[in-house]
């Protein structure tokens, strides 16, 4: 088996993975309805077999250098944030830390549990909400909002990449919580 790289190694590579692999050039429209002269595709990575642990791994360490304290759990609004958390969970399970993922849905269910937080139950943990990226920061708000009624205490919330479009200031103002990205649009030359 070989030896991980460095985190700055990991960091490095993960930076070069999602120029190559995630950023697609061209017009746009986002899932917010605004337009872009590219697009970061980031399942294109969180979902790669090389990408997907340093992923993991670069958050993991944003976490960490932080100071969010003991965090339970990981995860936010499906399908971009599904991913993300189950890397974070698989890497912290590689060294003995044990953090569970959970999946949000848009909606609450209409049956069975009628839940709308999916995975371990999440009432009384502390948690990180995870996305791949945002720009206006609706999706974690949404995943927020769901985890606040599911009875979780929120600590931040974690984007791989920011577009510096605003979607921090609107997610610090709005819940409360830090939010914290691994690389913003500059980092990618966008």
């Amino acid at each position: 088996m070989s030896t991980p790289p460095s985190l700055d190694d990991a960091r490095a590579r993960l930076q070069e993975l999602i120029s190559a692999l995630a950023v697609v050039r061209g017009r746009v429209t986002l899932a917010s309805g605004m337009e872009a002269d590219y697009y970061i595709d980031l399942r294109r990575v969180t979902l790669h077999h090389e990408a997907s642990p340093l992923v993991g791994r670069v958050l993991l360490d944003l976490m960490d250098r932080n100071d969010l304290g003991d965090v339970d759990a990981v995860g936010g609004l499906t399908m971009g944030a599904d991913p993300v958390a189950t890397s974070i969970m698989h890497v912290a399970a590689a060294s003995d830390r044990q953090i569970d993922a959970f999946v949000v849905r848009k909606a609450q269910k209409s049956y069975g549990m009628s839940r709308q937080v999916e995975g371990p139950d999440v009432a009384g943990r502390r948690v990180v909400v995870v996305e791949d990226t945002s720009t206006t920061g609706g999706s974690a708000l949404t995943a927020v909002e769901a985890l606040v009624a599911a009875g979780a205490e929120v600590v931040a919330v974690l984007v791989i990449v920011d577009r510096n479009t605003g979607a921090r200031e609107r997610i610090e103002q709005t819940a409360g919580v830090p939010c914290l990205a691994a690389f913003s649009k500059d980092d990618l030359g966008l």
